[in-house]
């Protein structure tokens, strides 16, 4: 099963595409969608929209996994993510690829067994479940690829068992 990990933003957008199967995991791809800060809100999400739906086409995901809005003290961070998230969604739908949606601590758990993992710790077992010789950069792309595992375990867990 191929499984896109999207850990969205503005800015910057890391995706990873891992390849699943019979609890093996193998990254595909992976990279990032970056704007440019001084385009005005809707080219940003315009060139978000396009680099997605770009890669939905060329790797053909069986599914997409979103990491959720964390709300922290920033609103206007808050409100960026949630204007990326919403494209996001958009290009997954216009693909018709099922969305996911995982909180961070649900991916801490999931790829690092402990839901208050530090991010060197989450960083640590993506780079090591995927077998890579080094962390992804930047911390976006290990983010995405970090929301993909977690998806894949959870989403064969509910299978099991349901």
């Amino acid at each position: 099963m191929l499984i896109l990990g999207i850990d969205p933003g503005t800015a910057i957008t890391g995706f990873g595409v891992v390849d699943y199967r019979g609890n093996s995991f193998s990254m595909v791809e992976c990279g990032c969608i970056r704007t440019q800060a001084g385009l005005p809100l809707a080219e940003r999400l315009q060139k978000l929209y396009r680099g997605l739906l770009d890669t939905i086409k060329q790797y053909n995901p069986a599914h997409v996994a979103v990491e959720e809005l964390f709300f922290n003290n920033n609103v206007r961070t808050a409100l960026a993510v949630g204007h990326a998230r919403g494209v996001i969604l958009l290009a997954a739908a216009e693909a018709g690829v099922p969305v996911f949606e995982y909180t961070p601590l649900q991916v801490k758990q999931a790829v690092a067994g402990f839901g208050r993992a530090a991010k060197a710790q989450v960083q640590y077992m993506v780079k090591t479940i995927l077998c890579l010789p080094s962390v992804p950069g930047p911390d976006d792309v290990a983010d995405a690829l970090a929301v993909a595992i977690c998806h894949a375990h959870l989403y064969e867990w509910e299978r099991k068992f349901k």
